[in-house]
C-alpha cells in the first residue's frame, strides 16, 4: 500500500524546463562553449554536477566549471525564474493526496533557496510536509541520492510504500536506483517513449490529468485511502 507521494519540481509541477536550458545555453556560451539548444534542453533534470560533464572535458570543468554553474544559477534567477509559472491543479491534487493520507515530499535537483520560491508559484507551500534539494545530496539525478534523502525523511516508508511522479528519464531512472515506483508526466516535454524506457510505470499529459484519473492510478493504492 502506498504511504507518500515523492514530487519532482521542474518540468512537473512548474513549468520551467525551456527556461532553465535558455540559462545553461547563455552560461554556456558566455565561457565561449556554444550548443545547440535541444541538445542542452535533453539533459535538464540533472544537477549541475552531471549536466556540464556532457558538455565540458575534465580539464574545463577543473578550469572554469564552479565559475559557471555560479553564473548560471545567477543569470536564471535574475533573468528567468521570474517567467517561471505553476503549472494548473497542482494544488488541487496535492489537496486529494493529502485527503488520501498520505505523505508529500519534494526532491528537487534546484538549489534550496529555489525550492522555496518554487513552491510559492505552485501554491503548494502549506501542503509540503518534507522536501530535499540539491543540497541534501552528494550527486545529483540520474544518481538516487536525492530521492534516498526524502524517503530518509518520510515518517516509516519504505521504497515499496512511496511512488514519484516526476518528468525526466533522469527522475525515473534516480527512482528506479532508489527501489522507487515513478509515474511520468509530459509536461516538461520529455518524449513519452523516453519515459517508458527509464521505467516509468504510467504516463500522464500532466498534473491536472493525473487528478483526473487519480481513482485508477497508482496513487490511489494507498493505506486507509477511500
Amino acid at each position: 500500500m502506498i504511504k507518500a507521494v515523492i514530487f519532482d519540481v521542474d518540468g512537473t509541477l512548474i513549468d520551467s524546463v525551456d527556461l532553465h536550458a535558455r540559462a545553461w545555453q547563455e552560461a554556456f556560451a558566455h565561457f565561449g562553449k556554444h550548443f545547440d539548444f535541444e541538445r542542452v534542453r535533453s539533459q535538464i533534470g540533472k544537477g549541475g554536477d552531471q549536466l556540464m560533464p556532457v558538455f565540458l572535458s575534465r580539464e574545463e570543468l577543473e578550469e572554469f566549471g564552479e565559475e559557471l554553474e555560479e553564473y548560471r544559477g545567477e543569470l536564471f534567477k535574475r533573468e528567468y525564474l521570474p517567467r517561471v509559472k505553476g503549472f494548473p491543479a497542482v494544488r488541487e491534487l496535492f489537496q486529494r493526496v493529502k485527503d488520501e493520507g498520505l505523505q508529500i515530499a519534494l526532491a528537487s535537483s534546484a538549489k534550496g533557496d529555489e525550492l522555496k520560491t518554487y513552491k510559492k508559484l505552485a501554491r503548494i507551500e502549506d501542503l509540503v510536509e518534507e522536501e530535499t534539494s540539491s543540497d541534501d545530496a552528494e550527486k545529483s539525478k540520474p544518481h538516487p541520492d536525492i530521492f534516498e534523502a526524502a524517503l530518509e525523511k518520510l515518517e516509516d516508508v519504505r521504497p515499496s510504500d512511496a511512488v514519484v511522479v516526476g518528468d525526466t528519464p533522469y527522475d525515473a531512472e534516480a527512482a528506479g536506483k532508489a527501489g522507487l515506483q515513478t509515474i511520468g508526466l509530459l509536461s516538461g516535454g520529455f518524449p513519452e517513449e523516453d519515459l517508458r524506457a527509464a521505467g516509468c510505470a504510467r504516463i500522464y499529459r500532466d498534473a491536472a490529468d493525473l487528478l483526473a484519473a487519480y481513482d485508477t492510478s497508482p496513487l490511489a493504492k494507498a493505506e486507509g485511502g477511500r
